[in-house]
């Protein structure tokens, strides 16, 4: 459930993503998704750069078969996790687009 605080947005509790997991968010109108990994949090607008169009077929699923990589299930597109950058697909150069965000109190905030 997403609460919201003044000026700030609560996505989730760092606890709601599991280590070497996703989980997508629908924020302001915006599909958004979240990757920890080495307890890193990394925050992308799901939009695929070839298409535009959500990276997963199936809810919170963004990764891989070996949880090192995004991987868009449309066409197979894969994006290094920690700077988005496509590495393989299509869109091979492009990136998905980062979002700023901060952790509060154990959760991953969106400021507004």
């Amino acid at each position: 459930m997403t609460a919201n605080l003044p000026d700030k947005t609560r996505l989730c509790s760092l606890a709601d993503i599991p280590e070497g997991g996703s989980k997508g968010f629908n924020y302001d109108g915006r599909k958004l998704f979240a990757v920890k990994q080495r307890g890193k949090i990394y925050l992308y607008q799901n939009s695929c750069p070839h298409l535009g169009i959500p990276l997963e077929w199936v809810e919170d699923q963004f990764l891989d078969s070996s949880g090192c990589m995004i991987q868009c299930a449309n066409h197979g597109a894969l994006f290094v996790i920690e700077t988005g950058k496509c590495v393989a697909g299509p869109c091979n150069g492009r990136a998905l687009i980062p979002l700023n965000f901060h952790i509060d109190d154990g959760n991953i905030v969106i400021s507004t």
